[in-house]
């Protein structure tokens, strides 16, 4: 669940952790999603697996959110459990990764939607919450610099779309596709929301959708994990 206290400056884009940063090209995206460290796990598992010497591995994604209360803190999230055929390439485990991601975000945004938890959080389907999670994953796959290809603006500049357009909470956005918000000081564009188009270093690759060959068996599709921490 995102504020308007989140919001970090652009300048800062290439070291935040956390917290939203505005880019013209990507709209607001969730630098905590964004970080890339779940496709890392993901990864390492792979590697794991294809030096295993066995026939077959069992690679697991998941994402999960936590509930600070009453002094506890309880997670709930969604994972996918997939047993693999070792002897898979990068081409092959970047296509799973990004087939894992996608499905299990999908379905930890609706978890996230649910009535149950409507009194802690509106991030279900968050307008930057995907589109968030796709970038991580192609920061994770090809690390690097990225302020010239998503433009990240200033501060200032942030503000001023969040103070017009309101949260990005109240925008659910069901797709891997940025929001743009244009910026409301510019007298030479309309001042509406719309949905853009994904840069072309975030559409070079196409999840795996091979589920019938035998190199894929997904064991779990959409499971939910639970965690439980007291708190002192």
């Amino acid at each position: 669940m995102s504020s308007r206290q989140d919001i970090k400056d652009g300048a800062d884009f290439e070291h935040s952790l956390r917290g939203l940063v505005y880019t013209d090209v990507l709209g607001w995206i969730d630098m905590g999603h964004a970080r890339g460290d779940d496709v890392e796990d993901l990864r390492r598992q792979f590697m794991q697996g294809e030096g295993s010497g066995r026939d077959y591995y069992v690679v697991m994604y998941r994402q999960d959110m936590y509930i600070t209360k009453f002094c506890t803190r309880l997670g709930i999230g969604r994972f996918a459990r997939w047993e693999i055929k070792r002897g898979r390439d990068m081409q092959d485990i970047n296509r799973m990764m990004l087939a894992m991601m996608m499905s299990t975000a999908l379905n930890f945004e609706d978890l996230q939607s649910y009535r149950l938890f409507n009194w802690y959080t509106d991030s279900g389907f968050s307008g930057e919450d995907l589109v968030s999670d796709l970038f991580g994953f192609y920061r994770a796959i090809r690390p690097g610099f990225y302020t010239d290809q998503v433009k990240p603006v200033s501060y200032e500049s942030a503000l001023r779309r969040w103070d017009y357009y309101g949260a990005i909470g109240t925008f659910k956005n069901r797709g891997f596709k940025p929001i743009i918000f244009p910026d409301p000081d510019d007298p030479c564009v309309k001042h509406e929301p719309y949905i853009a188009e994904l840069p072309m270093f975030m559409k070079w690759l196409y999840p795996w959708d091979d589920f019938t060959s035998g190199i894929v068996n997904v064991l779990t599709e959409n499971g939910t994990a639970f965690g439980y921490t007291g708190m002192r």
